[in-house]
């Protein structure tokens, strides 16, 4: 894409919330507050120099970081200060438990709160009675809590066990009616095709796939050959016209 001298470029900006902020990037690496817990970890995108001093850097928590070991390059949290196992922190109403995981993420993706707020917008708005959301790779639960404090029959969907019961967790942490959530614990493109081939069909579908994945069976999740197919899968349990597809 060209850029002429004229063109206006949008730049924009997930703001933080009460207990989350980003508080510094750049070196490969992002500096997050989450509650009261400050985290470094890696971020390739981030290409810039730091702008905050490096005393701020040096106050977090724990640093997620390669081995210095050339046989054995394993990354891992190197834990600085004392943090609590897990911890909690809040959004609008909800309340989610974090914990340090062997892939550098927390439980949550703060940059995704403008999603959660569009959908319970969009539910809202549209004055639908309990429509139907299915929610694939669910991991922690977020969305789905989202959707169905806001009205929705929420039917969420992961392949992990562990994930399954961190995002039950998170639901009774925000007291959000377990009935108002169906938990399937299935992989997403074996799940969604048993769906078309009952005839089921849903209002909105929301997804946040991997690259690359495994199923509770062993069925094998590879982003550029799987994803066509569960699109191709996903509009034949949609109605026809939906409230939303987020992926």
């Amino acid at each position: 894409m060209a850029l002429h001298a004229n063109t206006i470029m949008d730049i924009l900006q997930t703001a933080g919330w009460e207990d989350y902020a980003l508080l510094d990037s750049g070196n490969g690496k992002r500096l997050e507050r989450f509650g009261a817990v400050i985290l470094d970890r890696p971020d390739p995108q981030a290409l810039w120099h730091p702008r905050q001093p490096e005393e701020l850097w040096q106050s977090a928590h724990a640093v997620f970081t390669a081995s210095d070991d050339e046989q054995q390059k394993k990354e891992s949290w190197r834990i600085i200060k004392e943090l609590p196992k897990p911890w909690h922190i809040h959004w609008n109403k909800f309340t989610v438990s974090l914990r340090l995981t062997p892939f550098k993420h927390t439980g949550i993706f703060p940059e995704q709160h403008v999603q959660w707020q569009w959908m319970q917008d969009t539910i809202h708005a549209s004055q639908q009675s309990a429509p139907r959301v299915l929610n694939l790779f669910a991991y922690t639960g977020m969305a789905s809590l989202v959707c169905a404090a806001s009205g929705a029959h929420v039917t969420h969907v992961d392949a992990s066990k562990p994930s399954m019961t961190w995002a039950r967790e998170n639901q009774a942490l925000s007291r959000v009616s377990d009935t108002a959530i169906r938990w399937i614990l299935d992989d997403a493109l074996s799940f969604v095709s048993r769906e078309a081939r009952r005839g089921q069909t849903y209002d909105a579908i929301i997804m946040d796939p991997p690259v690359y994945g495994h199923g509770p069976q062993g069925q094998l999740w590879d982003f550029p050959q799987s994803f066509p197919q569960l699109i191709e899968e996903c509009t034949k349990v949609l109605v026809p016209h939906p409230l939303f597809i987020l992926i």
